[in-house]
């Protein structure tokens, strides 16, 4: 099983492709999309509500094969730390694949119970073209996954929806809708 975390504050078009692509390079019977609850990396930078972000992630995906929605983290009352998660998540017989950029990927040695994470999981770094990464230390089971280059990021989506700027074709349709509908990213809320 795959597992893609992030804020995903708002998630995008690159979010899908690495969900898709992982479930397909490596043949998983499905991907947990992971909202954090408490991104204690993030606190002081996340602007939607989590409630609002797992709306915008399960409207995302509805409706593509194998690739599901998780509040997992949300309705932990802990600060999402990643390898609570993957230990949640253990089961005999499932092999626990971590899909994460490569941008993540470099931020890893400030996680915090980052061995118990080594053990736990395959981690699969999405990179995109120049793009090279490798999880800190030694140890790691690590499989590599060239996506196309998507250059998106929340960041941007938040700007543009402040300014007033277009979104269409960087975040699913859908997407767009929720956020019109929630009053997100626009000072509104």
């Amino acid at each position: 099983m795959g597992v893609l975390g992030g804020t995903f504050d708002p998630v995008h078009i690159g979010h899908v492709v690495a969900a898709v692509d992982a479930r397909s390079a490596l043949k998983l019977d499905r991907v947990l999309v992971v909202v954090a609850g408490d991104p204690w990396q993030k606190r002081d930078r996340v602007v939607a509500s989590a409630a609002d972000r797992l709306a915008l992630v399960e409207a995302a995906f509805d409706g593509v094969d194998g690739i599901e929605a998780s509040a997992i983290e949300i309705d932990r009352d802990a600060p999402s730390i990643t390898a609570d998660t993957l230990e949640a998540l253990l089961a005999p017989e499932r092999d626990l694949f971590l899909i994460l950029g490569a941008d993540a990927v470099a931020n890893m040695s400030t996680w915090k119970r980052l061995d118990a994470t080594r053990a736990l999981a395959t981690v699969v770094v999405i990179e995109r073209e120049g793009e090279h990464a490798v999880p800190p230390g030694d140890g790691w089971r690590v499989e590599h996954l060239p996506i196309p280059r998507l250059d998106v990021s929340s960041t941007d989506i938040r700007d543009r929806l402040a300014d007033g700027r277009p979104i269409d074709g960087l975040v699913p349709p859908v997407v767009v809708q929720g956020i019109r509908e929630r009053g997100l990213y626009t000072g509104d809320r």
